[in-house]
């Protein structure tokens, strides 16, 4: 699974660990991504959505199909 969320984008910062003794080794900032599935009303069907924690509160807020069709908007098949 990748780590990006489909309707924030968010996907893996990039940066340094920085040891006691200042060595620097790179890592990667994962965000917060869960697959949750949402009842889609006006196609009758469930559908599972890979998103961040973000994202899963911005569907709550706006509803699931506004969600969808701002994935769909961005060109990304659901």
């Amino acid at each position: 699974m990748s780590a990006h969320c489909q309707l924030t984008g968010r996907k893996p910062g990039f940066g340094k660990s920085v040891s006691h003794s200042h060595r620097r080794t790179s890592r990667r900032f994962d965000p917060n991504i869960q697959r949750k599935r949402y009842w889609l009303e006006s196609e009758g069907r469930h559908i599972r959505l890979t998103l961040s924690a973000k994202g899963i509160k911005t569907v709550d807020t706006i509803g699931i199909e506004a969600a969808v069709a701002r994935i769909r908007a961005r060109g990304e098949k659901v």
